[in-house]
């Protein structure tokens, strides 16, 4: 089996280290074990732990914690993996068979559209629209559905856009999954991060064949918990047990332990808020930056996540101006190329304010550099 490469990953694991300015995350400033586990009781359970063998699937407890999260849920909906990585990739790889499509939405992280086309399945993108405020046209799903459709692939709220899709949208999504007999593969994992505080509706408990991922790293700030989970039927759920046999085999005890203590009802109420208050903080410095450059960039609020999804006016290669920042400013975002869509950048706003004015200045800088050269050029 040949797989394709997976740029966005690869440009980050090369190069986060390696900058002075990442703005290139797509979640908040990650907590210490230190904040995380304040209580001495709770810090008590986290040293006493024995570093045996876990549960595979999570324990009891965590997954308990889990299913909390969705309408009706229980433990036996839920298997732990190690990130909402491999909980993408369990479900494609127990789904997808060769010559099955795959419906995915775009722009969108691109896991799960790079591993079907290995297995073998044709991909068909379903285009989010910048003139719709990034929501997709629920015509052209139903256009694009065949009986051959075995996945419809969405991630809501979007990674790259931050948009969240209408109640209206969801239910088009289920009945042209229902109509093909083909199952949902919602990517929640931006699920919590939300601007206004209401948590994003799930696609869980809508339509029976529909598959849920998700984490501890966006919403949680806990991306080196490496804390994922798939939650679904629980035939299925048990079926997609076994590949993950293959995997990972099962998360560390230590994983297990802290990620179910920062699900707790009150510390997970404090996370979230704490995530939507760096959102609410450290927005306005983009929105201001960009209203500065409305004449180069194109640019729709997000609802969620710390994500701004920025468009070119002008015929910029994204993928030369990332290198051109990278290099040459010390400065590291995320090229379109990455999501499929040539000229556009993703900045990411959830760590410090600071770092973020910095890089945006730097940014600002490369602009007029770059303004200077052309105008030389033309003389």
């Amino acid at each position: 089996m040949k797989i394709e490469a997976f740029e966005l990953e690869r440009w980050q694991s090369v190069w986060e280290n390696h900058v002075e300015l990442n703005i290139a995350e797509s979640g908040v400033e990650p907590l210490s074990v230190r904040e995380l586990v304040e209580n001495s009781g709770d810090l008590a359970r986290v040293l006493d732990v024995r570093l045996g063998y876990p549960q595979t699937n999570g324990s009891e407890e965590l997954r308990s914690r889990i299913a909390a999260l969705y309408p009706d849920a229980k433990t036996e909906n839920v298997l732990l993996t190690c990130g909402g990585a491999e909980a993408n990739y369990v479900v494609t790889w127990g789904l997808v068979e060769r010559g099955d499509e795959v419906i995915f939405m775009q722009p969108n992280y691109m896991q799960v559209a790079g591993l079907a086309r290995s297995f073998g399945a044709e991909v068909k993108p379903w285009w989010l629209r910048e003139e719709l405020n990034w929501a997709p046209d629920a015509n052209e799903l139903a256009r694009l559905v065949t009986p051959k459709t075995k996945i419809i692939a969405i991630c809501n709220p979007s990674n790259p856009t931050g948009a969240v899709l209408s109640d209206s949208a969801m239910d088009a999504i289920c009945a042209a999954a229902e109509k093909a007999g083909a199952w949902i593969l919602a990517d929640e994992v931006y699920r919590g991060a939300e601007f206004s505080g209401r948590t994003t509706a799930s696609f869980y408990g809508r339509y029976k064949r529909t598959l849920c991922t998700a984490g501890l790293s966006k919403a949680y700030g806990l991306p080196g918990l490496r804390t994922g989970w798939v939650v679904g039927p629980a035939e299925m759920i048990e079926k997609l047990w076994g590949y993950h046999d293959y995997t990972s085999i099962g998360p560390t005890m230590l994983t297990d332990r802290i990620a179910s203590l920062a699900l707790a009802p009150e510390r997970r109420a404090w996370l979230l808020e704490r995530t939507r208050r760096i959102l609410r903080e450290n927005y306005p410095l983009v929105g201001d930056w960009l209203a500065g450059h409305a004449d180069l960039f194109t640019h729709v609020k997000p609802s969620a996540g710390a994500i701004a999804w920025i468009g070119p006016r002008k015929n910029w290669n994204s993928a030369s101006v990332a290198e051109a920042l990278r290099a040459r400013k010390g400065v590291l975002l995320v090229p379109g190329e990455q999501f499929a869509m040539p000229g556009y950048l993703r900045i990411g706003f959830g760590e410090g304010a600071d770092k973020l004015r910095q890089a945006l200045g730097r940014f600002d800088e490369w602009i007029a550099e770059s303004a200077d050269i052309a105008m030389a050029r033309s003389r």
